[in-house]
């Protein structure tokens, strides 16, 4: 059992930088792997980048690549997302999930917990 409380998101300037932070309760966070997901209005959840429980790897959706860095520190039970050169088409609701795998998958039905989300804001 894990909760998970995502914070950071905000109004930013297209091409600018924000990150965000997923706080989550529970001994055993280090046991799972961690991802972040978006979904905007009237769009479908989407997903963005993933870690394994170690923090030892990675994954990114296309879209993200070379943009965004996914890490965890498992000490402080938090995973981040570091976002830079933002664009508008980042704009949306940005969600933290949880899945007791080494590295969960790219599809939200993989995983089994999830924040609440923070909402992201790119203007151009």
């Amino acid at each position: 059992q894990v909760q998970l409380v995502e914070s950071g998101g905000g109004l930013v300037q297209a091409g600018g930088s924000l990150r965000l932070s997923c706080a989550a309760s529970g001994r055993t966070f280090s046991s799972y792997a961690m991802a972040w997901f978006r979904q905007a209005p009237g769009k479908e959840r989407e997903f963005v980048a993933a870690i394994t429980r170690s923090g030892s790897t990675t994954d990114y959706a296309d879209s993200v690549k070379d943009r965004f860095t996914i890490s965890r520190d498992n000490a402080k039970n938090t995973v981040y997302l570091q976002m830079t050169s933002l664009k508008p088409e980042d704009t949306a609701l940005y969600y933290c999930a949880a899945v007791r795998l080494v590295l969960g998958s790219r599809r939200s039905e993989g995983y089994d917990y999830w924040g609440q989300g923070t909402q992201v804001t790119v203007s151009s």
